[in-house]
Formats: structure tokens, C-alpha cells, sequence
């Protein structure tokens, strides 16, 4: 009885420690195995009481409206969309169409409608979540950042071939993107 019990309890620690490298594996395997893109964005709350030194970030696709996404099709919360980019001559990548399968080719990010936001004139549109919205920093790099990026930054992203994207440094715009 003691020996199926103690085969037991190793089971569910070795479940939940695999459980759990799963998760970590899952979230770090763009950083590992992702694309370097760089988008510009803007800043726009440097700290939290709670989170600690922390920049939000807003990016040009994290607000679409409602026209460019297909007509036919209805949008909830929690949609999984996919933002194609296309690289600039300036370096940096904006987005280019949006879709609600996955493409099979170029540069794409996945993200989750949030919300919809109804405009003048019936125009509506919808809020996106990358997972890449908020940039952590020490004290002192979060306090420079807020001075640098007063106006607008670069994001340095790694997207893996999924459009699974995760936030790898913002920089300033006197920064030049590679």
C-alpha cells in the first residue's frame, strides 16, 4: 500500500513538473527558434505599483477596424487572427492585411481580439493582443526608456513560423534597424 501510494505522488510531481516545461518550452520557443523583426511603437505607461518598472506598448496593428477584416465573417472576443507584416525600407515592419487563417508564407504575427471599440460614424474597431504589450525593465533602464521613447521606439520582436511573437528589447527611433 505505502509503495502505490509513493508511486502516486512521484507521478503527479513528474506530471506537473512536465506540465509546467511544457508551458515554459511553449512560451520561450520564439525566442529560440523565431525571426528578429522590429516594428515601431509607442510607449504608454512606464510603471506599476504592482508589476513594477514596466513600458506598455501600443503598436499601429493593435487596433484594426472593422474593414479589414473579411465582410462575411463575425468577429468575437478571443478570435485568433493573424497580422501579416511586410518589411519597410526603413527597416521596420508594419502590417499589411489581416486574416483569420494562417497564412502559409511571410512574416505573420497571431494574436486574440480583446475588445470592440464602436467610432464616429459607425465606423468600429477592434483592440489585438500579441502577448507583446509590455516591455519589463530594471528601475533605471525603465526610467531612460521612458525618457527615450517619449514620442515612439522600436520594438525588436522574435516571431516563430506560427505567428507566435515575444518582445525581445525595445530601443529608441536613433536606433537603426538592422
Amino acid at each position: 500500500m505505502k509503495n502505490r501510494l509513493f508511486i502516486g505522488l512521484v507521478l503527479a510531481i513528474a506530471v506537473q513538473f512536465l506540465v509546467l516545461t511544457g508551458m515554459y518550452v511553449s512560451a520561450a520557443l520564439p525566442m529560440w527558434t523565431g525571426s528578429e523583426i522590429r516594428v515601431k511603437t509607442v510607449p504608454v505607461d512606464p510603471r506599476s505599483m504592482f508589476r513594477g518598472n514596466y513600458a506598455r506598448l501600443s503598436y499601429k496593428f493593435s487596433r484594426l477596424q472593422r474593414k479589414q477584416f473579411p465582410a462575411d465573417v463575425v468577429l468575437r472576443n478571443g478570435e485568433v487572427v493573424y497580422v501579416t507584416l511586410k518589411r519597410g525600407a526603413d527597416g521596420l515592419y508594419t502590417h499589411v492585411q489581416v486574416s483569420l487563417e494562417q497564412p502559409d508564407e511571410g512574416v505573420f504575427i497571431r494574436g486574440r481580439i480583446s475588445s470592440r471599440h464602436n467610432q464616429i460614424r459607425g465606423l468600429s474597431s477592434f483592440r489585438i493582443k500579441y502577448g507583446i504589450e509590455a516591455f519589463f525593465a530594471p528601475k533605471e533602464k525603465a526610467l531612460q526608456l521612458e525618457k527615450d521613447l517619449r514620442s515612439s521606439g522600436v520594438a525588436v520582436l522574435m516571431v516563430s513560423s506560427g505567428g507566435k511573437a515575444r518582445l525581445k528589447d525595445v530601443v529608441g527611433v536613433t536606433a537603426t534597424p538592422r
